[in-house]
């Protein structure tokens, strides 16, 4: 898929196809997945602030819990959690499928 036509409704597919495919065989998997969902939202562009002053309009896919948020970065193709900053969401590193970065914090 070119970034150019990933819009939110091929986010969407990508995270209903990893609800499905999501292990939750423990009681904490199955909480993380319901706290995911809990908080999962339409995909919203948003501008993204990365080290080094580099800012890329990106989707957030999760409301902000008040601390971080998850986003889908269009142009390395996967998700990041972000840190909430007064400047907007703040990508730190933490990078893969949407459900393990919000089950990482």
């Amino acid at each position: 898929m070119s970034i150019d036509i990933i819009g939110p409704e091929d986010i969407e597919a990508m995270i209903e196809k990893e609800v499905k495919a999501y292990d939750t065989s423990t009681k904490a998997r199955a909480d993380t997945l319901a706290a995911f969902l809990e908080a999962r939202r339409k995909p919203v562009l948003v501008t993204v602030n990365f080290s080094g002053g580099i800012q890329q309009k990106c989707y957030s896919v999760t409301r902000p819990n008040g601390d971080y948020r998850v986003i889908y970065l269009p142009l390395a193709g996967y998700f990041s959690l972000c840190v909430e900053s007064a400047f907007g969401p703040l990508d730190i590193g933490v990078h893969g499928p949407a459900i393990d970065c919000f089950g990482s914090v």
